[in-house]
Formats: structure tokens, sequence, C-alpha cells
């Protein structure tokens, strides 16, 4: 998926929802990475976090690894898979139990230098 000019970075086994991290991975893709990491700073969920660590990562690879600038970077692409599930049991009513699913997710972030028109 990558190409040459592009630099991903990957956390995995983050102990948060794919749903809820797709949320906020939807709201950086595309946009100039200054204007991510703003819009990170400001976010409301807890996994804008992880998702910022991640941007950080993937910019440190591109400088330090490839010889880019920071400044002319752009998130090309962002996506959540879905990790392993942690299985839990709640006991219930009547000796019953009720089975709990800890969702984890792999948050992958990949920068690319800006096309320029």
């Amino acid at each position: 998926m990558a190409s040459n000019n592009e630099v991903r970075a990957t956390a995995k086994w983050v102990r948060v929802s794919p749903s809820k991290a797709r949320l906020v991975v939807d709201l950086i893709r595309n946009k100039s990475v200054a204007q991510a990491f703003e819009i990170l700073q400001f976010c409301d969920r807890h996994v804008a976090v992880d998702v910022e660590k991640v941007l950080r990562s993937a910019v440190a690879n591109a400088e330090n690894n490839n010889g880019m600038r920071a400044d002319d970077l752009v998130v090309a692409a962002t996506y959540v898979d879905e990790g392993p599930t942690l299985k839990r049991i709640r006991p219930r009513a009547k000796g019953s139990a009720s089975r709990i699913l800890k969702r984890t997710s792999h948050i992958t972030v990949i920068v690319a230098p800006r096309k320029e028109a």
C-alpha cells in the first residue's frame, strides 16, 4: 500500500474499540500534518492521544529515515484494524454469566509529501 515516498507508523494492541478509534482517525485523513496535530490536540476523545502518538512517530520516521521535512507532509491515509479481543466473564443472576468483550485496535498512519499542483 505504501509507495516509495510514503512513510507509515503503526500502534498495535491499543486498548480501545476500533469503532471509537475510527471516529478520530477520520478527522485527520487528507489533512496537513500541522492541521492534524491541531485537530487531535483539541479532540475530546481519549483515543486522540494514541492517534497523536502514532502521527508523531510517522513524522519522525519520515524526517529521520527518509530525509523529508515535516512542513511538507500530509496525512495520506489512516486506518484502524481490529486487534484481538480479550474475553472476560461477568457474573449474572441465578448463577449464570455474561461475556464482556474488551476490544483492541491496530492504528496505522501513513504520511506523504504534499503533491504540488
